[in-house]
């Protein structure tokens, strides 16, 4: 029989190292992760919010785990949470979700996001950054990675990449990751990749604007070339959005600089709100081959990192507001944060009703038996 979520992660996370000396240890570290996972899933947000519903959940919390010596207190979350090795931690998350990872689909979007409350003026700390990639169509968060202080995201995306399976898998990154390296990274571990490219790629973004300014007005007559385009209608609004693909790239002096080097793309989106529209036109190198369809189903794709993932962060978890910060706390609640969001996506899918994840938090955190479906069901 298949483990149990919950089995699963504390199996994974077993793997963490305790960072307190041994005698002075009367909450073992096992029921200290268990508590504040399934206090976040619940709506708790800080240490005396963890302290207070594992008091309160004494009895469900037990039948899981012993909990000898009853709820540890705020201060004690506190100091484990600061003291934890992060990348220890986010080692054992990655393991965790590559033990289901095979109901993960093929499209893998890597995004960074600002904990912009999580600096500390007082100790000159800045806010962390972290980057993520997410499995945008399964929904599920398959690991992080903190850009460091004196360091930026065009350093952490290849440590990302190397840790992750991503075999088989297109890995879709904003321009700002649209970097020869990152390529060869992406080439070498069995993926394929589309980059966003804007003017920080100078003479190679000029190229590519304009090839399809030039083919557009000779209507790619004598180019090779795949179309596509597509019309959606809902919420009052009106989008089509236009993709052109060509594998005719020989004229790129820089292509022999990128590994798998094998299509440009442009998609045109014309958006209609009442009586505005708007038109917005981006540009894209990729791996793929010449499929216009496959080539725009992979770009709206990459988006879901934004409306799955960093919005219901915020808005739901609400990230941006915690005060979190000391050592490797806030860190290390990003990395909970994202397993309560995998549990609870992953739970949100087997509901006959159509719940939002705000909804399933509540209904959690009134119902243990809620919660325990939460925790028991199988990936």
């Amino acid at each position: 029989m298949e483990k149990s979520r919950i089995d699963s992660f504390l199996e994974h996370f077993s793997n963490l190292k305790d960072p307190r000396i041994d005698r002075k240890k009367l909450y073992p570290l096992d029921e200290i992760l268990l508590v504040v996972l399934c206090a976040v899933i619940c709506g708790a947000e800080g240490w005396t919010d963890f302290a207070v519903f594992g008091k309160e959940k004494l009895d469900f919390l037990r039948t899981y785990l012993p909990f000898k010596n009853g709820i540890a207190s705020r201060l004690t979350f506190s100091r484990v949470f600061w003291s934890l090795n992060s990348e220890n931690f986010k080692e054992c998350f990655i393991e965790w979700v590559k033990s289901f990872q095979e109901a993960v689909q093929n499209v893998i979007s890597i995004d960074g996001k600002t904990l912009r409350h999580s600096f500390d003026t007082a100790k000159d700390k800045p806010a962390i950054h972290m980057i993520s990639a997410f499995a945008s169509e399964a929904r599920l968060v398959l690991g992080q990675r903190k850009v460091d202080d004196k360091s930026n995201e065009i350093t952490a995306i290849p440590e990302l990449l190397r840790l992750l399976d991503i075999k088989g898998s297109i890995i879709t990154i904003d321009a700002m990751g649209c970097q020869a390296k990152i390529a060869a990274t992406i080439v070498e571990k069995g993926a394929d990749y589309v980059f966003s490219l804007k003017e920080n790629q100078g003479n190679l973004f000029d190229d590519v604007k304009t090839f399809f300014e030039f083919e557009r007005k000779e209507r790619f007559r004598d180019t090779n070339f795949d179309y596509h385009e597509e019309l959606s209608k809902e919420h009052g609004r009106i989008e089509s959005r236009k993709c052109w693909v060509s594998s005719q790239i020989d004229w790129i002096d820089q292509k022999n600089k990128w590994s798998n080097f094998n299509t440009v793309g442009m998609i045109e989106s014309t958006r209609t709100i009442k009586d505005k529209t708007t038109t917005e036109t981006r540009l894209f190198i990729a791996s793929l081959p010449q499929n216009a369809k496959l080539f725009a189903s992979v770009v709206r794709t990459h988006w879901g990192i934004e409306n799955s993932l960093h919005w219901i962060l915020d808005m739901t978890f609400r990230e941006d507001e915690s005060r979190i910060r000391e050592g490797n706390s806030a860190e290390n609640m990003a990395i909970i944060r994202h397993t309560a969001l995998n549990m609870l996506q992953n739970a949100k899918k087997k509901e006959s009703t159509n719940i939002s994840i705000k909804g399933l938090r509540k209904k959690a955190g009134w119902g243990n038996s809620s919660l325990s479906q939460i925790l028991l069901s199988n990936f």
